[in-house]
């Protein structure tokens, strides 16, 4: 499924344009952040597409933002958590056009610029929670509070093993995610690169960086490899 929206504007600052990409879940996400208020994006909702698609959906947000790469102001990339392949695909892209073209990138924690997407569907002083499944046993959790113009971090984004899970949440609790919990109603939502592109303007100005060989994911979970017997 691929969806696009383009409104370009000319009305550019020295913040803008910003190129952003997400690939921490099975939504490949790529846009251009003109302003506040006018992108590109491109979204591509399959598992195990980001591969073979990223580049091509880069190179075309680029092609039609009608701007010359080098004369983006940096590029924010999704850190982390997430699927550790997607991860790896979105941090090299994100290094390689940089390093290219001589741009920072913001690294922008995943959770973070997804909360501050779903404070658009969320009431003022209402608390929600992230539930991202990790592997079958596990959950990448995190819990927000929108107050005000600020999003609170009531629990920090963590690993939590599925047998504590209801430690944290309680049936009726307002959650987001692709967690799957037959207990539980889950509101399906997945981190865009819009929502990482515009956390990078305003939250990640002291995180813009040309340190690229320092910048690697956080997976917060420890991988391990399995070995088939």
């Amino acid at each position: 499924m691929m969806q696009k929206e383009n409104l370009q504007s000319t009305n550019m600052n020295k913040n803008f344009p910003i190129l952003a990409i997400e690939t921490t879940s099975d939504l490949c996400s790529v846009a251009v952040l003109f302003n506040d208020n006018n992108y590109i994006e491109i979204n591509y909702l399959a598992k195990h597409i980001h591969s073979e698609k990223l580049m091509n959906m880069v190179s075309q947000v680029v092609e039609e933002s009608k701007i010359d790469i080098k004369d983006f102001s940096s590029i924010a990339v999704s850190i982390g958590p997430g699927s550790f392949t997607g991860l790896r695909i979105g941090l090299s892209a994100a290094k390689g056009i940089a390093f290219g073209a001589n741009l920072p990138i913001c690294p922008v924690p995943t959770f973070n610029a997804l909360a501050f997407q779903i404070s658009n569907y969320v009431k003022h002083e209402q608390e929600f929670s992230i539930l991202f499944q990790a592997s079958i046993d596990d959950f990448y959790y995190g819990k927000y509070k929108l107050n005000q113009s600020e999003i609170l971090e009531i629990i920090n984004c963590n690993l939590v093993d599925k047998s504590t899970i209801f430690n944290f949440i309680i049936n009726g609790d307002l959650v987001f995610g692709n967690g799957k919990l037959p207990e539980l109603t889950i509101r399906k939502i997945f981190p865009s690169a819009l929502s990482i592109a515009k956390w990078s303007n305003i939250f990640g100005k002291d995180l813009l960086t040309f340190n690229y060989e320092n910048l690697e994911p956080e997976y917060v979970k420890q991988f391990v490899g399995r070995i088939k017997k």
